[in-house]
């Protein structure tokens, strides 16, 4: 993808959000998901585009995805933040890899990260991916970037993250929309069930069987 049409597309995207989605809702999640209530049929496009420029720029997306879920409840919730979590993801890809590759890649070709890194892509590109982002307490928009400065090629990147955001995200999703039930009394057993299935994702890394 060339420069100037990422850079294009991605002002594209912060100028439809700034004209339809006032900046200060961004940093106010209970005022953010009544916008979104009552903003009918562009709510859910909005909601996509907001989570595509967080990702982008590498803005912390949890709490859109809780609100994602509290607004469209735990199947839309979790189709539109794992198609916004991974256009962004890609987005973020990109802006690595076009613009700061080269400029910090002879700094940071030595790192003991980076070349880790670099090993696993060369190997097997889909399964480090997958690895990485089923793995609940990777920095998601950390690696990113990182992946931007590894020669992975975009499909695997782009599917390997697809998929493997997929439980954390439904997870994430079902205690946004469980816990604004709780919220309106509607009861507390599916928000606890919530919090448990998080805790268990957390576990995962635990559980990997030793060689």
């Amino acid at each position: 993808m060339p420069t100037h049409l990422l850079l294009l597309l991605f002002g594209l995207g912060a100028a439809v959000l700034c004209h339809y989605l006032p900046c200060q809702l961004l940093v106010d999640q209970p005022a953010l998901i009544n916008y979104l209530h009552m903003a009918g049929r562009k709510a859910m496009v909005l909601f996509l585009i907001a989570h595509v420029m967080a990702t982008a720029v590498g803005l912390p997306g949890t709490w859109l995805v809780v609100s994602g879920g509290a607004v469209f409840g735990l199947v839309w919730g979790t189709i539109l933040s794992t198609i916004g979590a991974t256009l962004g993801a890609i987005a973020a890809f990109y802006l690595a890899r076009l613009l700061l590759r080269h400029r910090i890649e002879h700094r940071f070709s030595q790192h003991k990260i980076m070349q880790k890194l670099n090993q696993m892509v060369s190997c097997h590109q889909l399964r480090c991916v997958l690895a990485i982002r089923l793995a609940p307490i990777s920095p998601f928009n950390l690696v990113n970037f990182l992946f931007g400065l590894t020669p992975i090629h975009l499909r695997p990147y782009a599917l390997g993250t697809f998929l493997g955001i997929i439980p954390g995200t439904a997870a994430y999703t079902w205690l946004g929309e469980s816990g604004l039930k709780a919220f309106r009394g509607e009861g507390l057993t599916q928000l606890m069930a919530a919090l448990v299935c998080l805790a268990l994702l957390s576990l995962l890394p635990l559980l990997k069987p030793q060689k």
